[in-house]
């Protein structure tokens, strides 16, 4: 672990956590609970950590509200367990500038099918936006992607068989096909991938490549555009991951597409999808 992530969260863990668990605890009272809510707190404030330093060079002390909220909207809801990391970096004068209110459940974002389907086609066909955006939007829609990954993915994430000429992407340890027409777009765009403009430039293994040299598309940029047009991420990505999730049981969705199994699980639950219970069909004989 850097020390850009080990310093602060030693700090939270013992200046907060530790000092409120002796306090509250006695011969009566068990430590577990807090225990585990303290567990459960560090180990999000570590995930946060770690992306806020491999992402954007950044740290507890110079992260911005930007940031937070980033965090927040492209992942599962237990990203909200940093709320008392940004109040104890605010309170202890390591960071003023951000804040984090109490979460409340709302209603879970979604788009209907339909909507989906003509986004598709609009990126697939239209004219809207440039063909780099257009292919990043498509990542989303399609593969249920968050747009902070889809800026990091690599050239050598996607294989052509040379043979069939068909292509395949890899978000996690099994790739899965690329249908047509986007296998063509895709292939419009690796030919003329934009931000190369020298020698070095043009070995760049980023799909994105940014204006910095070596550097990605930054995810917040990929956001702008897309919102700019009118599309509801959060919403696009768990109609998308609904869709895979009511073909698929989501242990394989969760290897296909990159995500956890447990949040494969937690979506199929918040959807109301049947194979909530396949660990339960797969234990019995």
């Amino acid at each position: 672990m850097p020390e850009e992530v080990a310093k602060p969260v030693a700090q939270f863990a013992t200046w907060h956590h530790l000092r409120r668990i002796r306090s509250i605890t006695t011969p009566e009272k068990s430590a577990q609970a807090p225990v585990h809510s303290a567990k459960q707190e560090i180990t999000e404030t570590i995930k946060f950590l770690d992306w806020l330093w491999e992402t954007h060079q950044r740290t507890a002390a110079n992260c911005t509200q930007q940031d937070i909220e980033t965090w927040l909207a492209t992942g599962p809801t237990t990203r909200k367990a940093i709320r008392t990391f940004i109040v104890f970096i605010k309170n202890t004068g390591t960071n003023h500038r951000v804040d984090m209110g109490h979460y409340t459940a709302k209603t879970r974002p979604a788009i209907t099918q339909d909507q989906r389907v003509a986004w598709l086609r609009e990126l697939l066909t239209g004219t809207s936006e440039s063909l780099t955006y257009r292919v990043a939007g498509i990542l989303l829609l399609l593969y249920a992607q968050p747009l902070v990954r889809v800026a990091k993915l690599r050239t050598d994430a996607i294989e052509t068989n040379e043979s069939t000429g068909n292509m395949r992407i890899s978000f996690g340890p099994h790739p899965v096909p690329i249908p047509e027409p986007f296998a063509d777009l895709l292939r419009e765009h690796l030919k003329g991938r934009p931000n190369l403009r020298t020698g070095s430039d043009a070995q760049s293994p980023w799909l994105f490549p940014g204006t910095r040299a070596g550097q990605p598309l930054h995810p917040n940029g990929i956001m702008d555009r897309l919102r700019s047009l009118g599309i509801d991420l959060q919403g696009a990505r768990n109609t998308a991951l609904d869709e895979h999730l009511l073909a698929s049981p989501p242990p394989l969705v969760a290897d296909a597409l990159g995500y956890s199994h447990q949040v494969a699980f937690l979506h199929a639950d918040a959807a109301g999808d049947a194979w909530s219970r396949y660990v339960d069909l797969r234990a019995k004989p």
